[in-house]
């Protein structure tokens, strides 16, 4: 047909973490989707392989992309680029462990690197007799050197040492790299995993273990490989719990401006917070005072806080709430966390509706297929005016049930929604009391209510765990319209 149905598969260390929905008939997919996966400290490799999905037999592996933990922890703010799809052979993908010893001396001059590979178990079989022949390459700072070979055998056992000799000086940014490869005696050798290990960590702890054997990471490149390239943004972001109390002091310091109202605005904590935060950051840092305030009953009270504060730098009201400020993050993100029930109340029938019925819906002539069979009638194909005629109908009778259900749902709203937005009407109120500025406080709230919740969840069902799956091309443009 000219199109795939594609999805991803994510893995960590060969273990399949998440699954992307599906997006049917597209080579240019959209998923959108994100995940915050609980790696242990010791992963090593996050993969993401892009299938077809099939209704009859096994779906097909389009390619693959690969970062090491290295390649990911290089980028402080994350890894968001263009990555090339590779060829994924199951016959080639990489497997097992290999157990090293790797240290520096403490004395002795030059310094040496001591390398001791001992073992590696569960190779991957690259010959036909189910089993391989295995040695390691060692590289550190320009100079490579090779184990011997171990014939016929997925659990090779070296027992080698080799050294190198280091540089004066810091080792910067050196890494000690350890390849292991099947030797064939006719054509190229066959890789069978890696490992590195960044040089200034071995010089100051000696490591010893079982590590796991990686894949080459993919390279970044432009988009336009063989097999297509996928964007991905990944970071990694360590964090440690501590008890409870040691948090106590951070938290007595955010809530103190709603606790102890009388300080000067500017000096709080909150404050300060709202200044430093970039537009990038803004989000994370709506997402956790949200949560944090929660967990204090206080949420209400913080966005009063917020919304106080930016009222009183606005100066024309039309622009009110129109900027992604901690203010209206933090609202966005108060929806998500206590109203998502809600939401699945409110919407869930009429999208279910919408996208089991697959109406056909389009307003702009120019994309409007007049001639398709299924909507060609006896008297040839429909008209521009009755396909545009037929689709306002439609609209029409969706928004009406979405819009009636919006309506009759005020008693199923979250009582903390409902104080929440009655205190930023009030608020507006204070600050614009002219009658001319009368309508600015019902906008201020069908803004967040309308513009940051309810149509977003129509537009993209799945983001909101309304649907399990993506909308085809022919929902999807209808929820379009619709969000309009």
């Amino acid at each position: 047909s000219g199109s795939s149905d594609p999805y991803c598969v994510v893995k960590v260390d060969n273990e399949v973490v998440a699954r992307t929905a599906t997006v049917w008939k597209s080579l240019d997919p959209f998923w959108g989707e994100e995940y915050t996966l609980r790696l242990s400290h010791g992963f090593r490799s996050l993969t993401v392989y892009v299938l077809d999905e099939d209704t009859i037999g096994q779906d097909d592996v389009i390619g693959k992309v690969s970062l090491s933990r290295q390649q990911i922890s290089a980028e402080p703010r994350g890894v968001d680029s263009w990555l090339s799809l590779v060829p994924v052979d199951p016959d080639k993908e990489v497997q097992g462990e290999i157990h090293l010893e790797l240290q520096v001396p403490e004395q002795g001059h030059p310094r040496v690197l001591r390398c001791h590979l001992i073992e590696a178990r569960d190779l991957a079989p690259r010959d036909l007799s189910g089993t391989s022949d295995p040695f390691a390459r060692v590289s550190c700072c320009g100079h490579t050197l090779e184990t011997a070979v171990i014939k016929k055998t997925r659990f090779p056992h070296w027992d080698e040492v080799l050294e190198f000799e280091l540089a004066e000086g810091e080792p910067g940014e050196a890494v000690l790299s350890v390849e292991v490869w099947d030797w064939d005696i006719v054509g190229k050798n066959d890789f069978l995993g890696w490992v590195e290990f960044p040089l200034d960590t071995i010089c100051t702890d000696p490591t010893k273990g079982w590590f796991q054997l990686l894949p080459f990471p993919s390279t970044t490149e432009e988009h336009g490989g063989q097999l297509g390239a996928l964007r991905l943004v990944v970071r990694l972001v360590e964090d440690r719990v501590l008890p409870p109390p040691y948090y106590q002091p951070l938290i007595q310091l955010l809530t103190e401006p709603i606790l102890c109202p009388g300080q000067p605005p500017a000096g709080t904590a909150l404050a300060v917070l709202e200044e430093v935060t970039s537009g990038e950051s803004r989000q994370d840092v709506a997402t956790k005072l949200v949560k944090i305030f929660l967990g204090q009953g206080l949420a209400v009270p913080l966005l009063d806080y917020l919304i106080a504060r930016e009222l009183a730098r606005t100066t024309d009201p039309n622009t009110l709430f129109r900027s992604n400020s901690l203010a209206s993050k933090s609202v966005e993100q108060f929806m998500k966390v206590v109203g998502l029930p809600y939401l699945h109340d409110v919407l869930k029938p009429v999208v279910n509706r919408i996208f089991e019925e697959k109406k056909y819906v389009e307003l702009d002539p120019g994309k409007m297929e007049l001639s398709r069979s299924r909507r060609i009638s006896f008297k040839g194909s429909l008209s521009e005016a009755r396909v545009r005629e037929s689709s306002l109908e439609l609209l029409k009778g969706y928004l009406g049930d979405i819009v009636d259900a919006i309506v009759g749902s005020v008693e199923k709203c979250p009582l903390i929604m409902r104080v929440a937005f009655k205190q930023l009407r009030r608020r507006v109120e204070e600050r614009f009391p002219s009658a001319q500025h009368e309508e600015v406080r019902y906008f201020s709230i069908s803004g967040f209510l309308f513009l940051r919740f309810f149509a977003p969840a129509i537009l993209t069902p799945k983001l909101f765990s309304l649907r399990e799956q993506h909308a085809d091309t022919r929902t999807g443009r209808t929820l379009l319209l619709l969000a309009k």
